[in-house]
């Protein structure tokens, strides 16, 4: 996966929007104003996403791509290196499992703006 794959498929997801609220090189992905994912726009080494803290133990334990990701809660965020150690299906699954991570937690009021939401 490269960058403008990455890029896309985060944009193509409802409701999702991109900045730089940190820094000029992090870039965040948000579903309805909260962030699921983040990569370095220099590098593209990695990519922190939400994870199911039980699911993250898991893939850390499976995959020597999947780490903790850096400057985020070691629980609930995992790092995923884009060197190609992590198969590109179980890539684009997990950043999947992050938005819909993100998306569950959402208050009924603006899950229901999502619905509703037209790209």
């Amino acid at each position: 996966m490269n960058i403008e794959e990455y890029r896309n498929y985060c944009l193509a997801k409802k409701g999702v929007t991109e900045e730089f609220p940190f820094n000029e090189i992090a870039l965040v992905f948000k579903v309805m104003g909260k962030m699921f994912a983040l990569i370095d726009v220099e590098k593209f080494d990695s990519i922190s996403l939400k994870c199911n803290p039980e699911r993250g133990v898991t893939l850390r334990e499976e995959y020597a791509g999947i780490n903790y990701a850096y400057h985020f809660n070691k629980k609930h965020w995992i790092g995923m290196a884009t060197d190609g150690s992590v198969p590109k299906s179980l890539m684009y699954e997990l950043i999947n499992h992050s938005y819909e991570l993100v998306v569950s937690k959402l208050p009924k009021k603006i899950k229901q703006e999502l619905e509703d939401y037209e790209k």
